[in-house]
């Protein structure tokens, strides 16, 4: 599979000049299809029935005929359970403490560094100064080693 990142430029993932097949430019990214691969040895496929009653097209009974009531069944189940997941709600006291735990005052907006105030300790001074004079001295000896 292609991965298309890029596919509005007509370029590939790493900047090289591809060709764009005609129905790709035409069809917007949403609506391409992934294509699943090869399906294994004894696994099941939905019936195109059951893919249309799962979209609406199709009534219930008209797809509970045959091999394919059990697969309506299980997507019955399935959308129960997502409808009964869908209406639980949080436990009073665990709300609760969500909202105790969240701050009371709005978050401060970060200031950037230059326009911050700038304060430095009496021993970083001290420290940022005897650094100083080691790399000035040490320049200067090189200096005077290399005109010699």
């Amino acid at each position: 599979m292609e991965d298309d990142l890029r596919s509005e430029d007509g370029l590939g993932y790493d900047g090289h000049q591809r060709r764009v097949r005609r129905t790709e430019q035409e069809r917007p990214l949403a609506d391409r299809e992934v294509p699943l691969g090869h399906q294994e040895q004894g696994a099941r496929v939905l019936s195109p029935a059951v893919h249309a009653w799962l979209d609406g097209e199709l009534p219930e009974a008209s797809v509970r005929k045959g091999n394919t009531a059990r697969d309506v069944e299980f997507w019955k189940q399935v959308n129960t359970e997502a409808e009964r997941r869908r209406r639980m709600r949080t436990p009073t006291y665990l709300e609760a403490q969500i909202m105790q735990a969240l701050p009371q005052t709005a978050p401060a907006v970060i200031t950037p560094f230059w326009r911050r105030e700038f304060v430095i300790t009496p021993m970083a001074a001290v420290a940022a100064a005897a650094a100083l004079i080691v790399v000035v001295v040490a320049m200067t000896a090189a200096i005077m080693g290399a005109v010699r």
